[in-house]
């Protein structure tokens, strides 16, 4: 017990620098030119709290905003979701129309509200483009106190989101469902100059995302 001694303070720093894997660290991409070598006295702050904490990693959990409040479970299968989206008039591309009749999407067994968070690439802290897997984009969204939407997510957006933007593309974080040729995909919901479209999106090895695109997750509970 009691305050650590320099001889200790010592002891701790060559103890990390000796067992750090440090090529595994990308000094760009971690941002430590701007977080530790120009701002010497925050990256001290967080790495006393890191010690206070007993080592472990405090998570930082922003405070995001409800973008959209949706229905789920509104319909007894997926064949009659599909059938309404068609029926508003909206546009449905043959993939997506393939991945919602798969087994791994799945309906709300009973109907039920979710607020869903409209996030850029950039908001989840990330300058450069990054990959869409558990160690980038999703695993830092967790961090932050989001959660991954289920698949209804995505077609039921598009159902009830009428007044979306044209020009506006959002893709639905979600568990990647294979459709009938075997590419994973993740649902995309958008409006161009065809119309308001359900979409889908690649999601598989090596897809990277920029900066500038959205995505939509929802609050954890």
């Amino acid at each position: 017990m009691g305050r650590i001694t320099v001889d200790q303070s010592h002891q701790v720093m060559a103890t990390l620098a000796i067992n750090t894997k440090w090529e595994e660290i990308d000094f760009e991409q971690a941002q430590l030119q701007e977080l530790v070598i120009r701002n010497p006295k925050g990256a001290g702050e967080q790495f006393g709290a890191f010690l206070k904490n007993g080592g472990r990693v405090m998570v930082n959990v922003r405070a995001f905003q409800v973008w959209k409040t949706i229905k789920l479970g509104t319909h007894k299968d997926a064949a009659a979701l599909k059938q309404a989206i068609v029926e508003n008039g909206l546009q449905m591309i043959d993939r997506a129309s393939d991945i919602i009749g798969k087994p791994a999407f799945t309906l709300a067994t009973e109907e039920t509200t979710l607020d869903l968070v409209n996030v850029s690439v950039a908001d989840l802290g990330f300058t450069k483009v990054a990959l869409l897997n558990d160690v980038d984009i999703y695993a830092r969204a967790i961090e932050l106190g989001l959660s991954l939407c289920p698949a209804e997510v995505g077609p039921q957006l598009r159902r009830q989101y009428l007044d979306q933007p044209k020009g506006e593309w959002l893709r639905i974080a979600m568990k990647a469902i294979a459709d009938s040729g075997g590419d994973i995909n993740v649902f995309r919901v958008g409006h161009d100059e065809v119309g308001r479209r359900l979409g889908t999106y690649w999601v598989g090895p090596g897809s990277v995302q920029n900066p500038t695109y959205r995505f939509v997750f929802t609050l954890r509970k």
